[in-house]
């Protein structure tokens, strides 16, 4: 936590210069009807001018969410994920160039589900980061421990390895055009959620390891999303924590009226 008010107070005011993030997730769900039903709901919203809100939607929904969304200007979509290649033989991938061609501007990546089920490395990822911004697209990149690090008190250490192995090898150009999310694994569709303290001593633990690669400069403008079972209910308290600039929400996201309060709520923290 913070040592001194000043240093709270430098991060509070920096917190106000980024824009905040409302992303949701949707993952594997969803058929066509329900799907456009709820990016409808979300684009008709009312949107703080100081938000900008990312739907996570499955490929074959990509272009016809980002033609509905586009020109409100406060909602863009995202893919959940790309290869690391622009073109090439690998059956069922997704390339960046082709995402960037239907007017994608967001990649999720490195979320600990494609970890753990497709036993991504840090390795690949960082090409995937490489790749996607050199095709103008953002990358969303996930870092978090799961339960067992947690309780072994392990956590900061593997979230540095995660960010050494990748996001750190970045250029300063190239950072300053993604996005961190903060998956502490263990709240992540089990109803846990880390407290308001928790995750922002891990945002702010994630925001000193880019200050001492890049300068404290850097890092104050980099939006670091929560990403750790976001409800209506617990938002508030979470986004008003310094380092929290948003949250990347999983299964709330996949309800307007929740999705929409999540919004309301980041748009309400001055």
């Amino acid at each position: 936590m913070f040592n001194t008010p000043f240093i709270s107070l430098f991060l509070w005011k920096n917190k106000i210069m980024r824009r905040k993030i409302a992303a949701g997730n949707w993952k594997m769900h969803k058929n066509y009807s329900e799907a456009m039903e709820l990016a409808e709901a979300i684009s008709e919203a009312e949107i703080a001018d100081n938000v900008q809100v990312i739907l996570g939607v499955p490929f074959v929904y990509l272009k016809d969410i980002h033609e509905m969304v586009h020109s409100s200007g406060a909602v863009a979509v995202a893919a959940q994920n790309c290869h690391s290649a622009d073109a090439g033989a690998f059956t069922g991938e997704i390339a960046p160039s082709m995402l960037r061609s239907i007017g994608v501007r967001y990649v999720i990546l490195g979320h600990s589900e494609r970890r753990q089920y497709f036993n991504e490395s840090e390795a690949w990822i960082l090409e995937k980061m490489e790749t996607a911004l050199k095709n103008g697209i953002s990358p969303i990149y996930c870092c978090g421990e799961p339960l067992e690090v947690r309780k072994a008190g392990n956590h900061e250490l593997l979230v540095a390895q995660q960010l050494q192995g990748s996001l750190l090898q970045l250029s300063v150009e190239q950072l300053l055009q993604c996005i961190v999310a903060y998956e502490p694994v263990w709240a992540i569709g089990t109803g846990e959620t880390a407290s308001p303290d928790q995750a922002q001593e891990m945002h702010h633990f994630i925001r000193k390891c880019i200050s001492e690669k890049y300068g404290e400069e850097i890092a104050s403008q980099i939006r670091i999303l929560y990403g750790g079972s976001v409800k209506a209910s617990n938002a508030k308290e979470l986004f008003q924590m310094a380092d929290v600039d948003g949250g990347l929400v999983g299964g709330a996201s996949l309800v307007a009226d929740e999705f929409i309060a999540i919004i309301s709520a980041l748009g309400g923290i001055s």
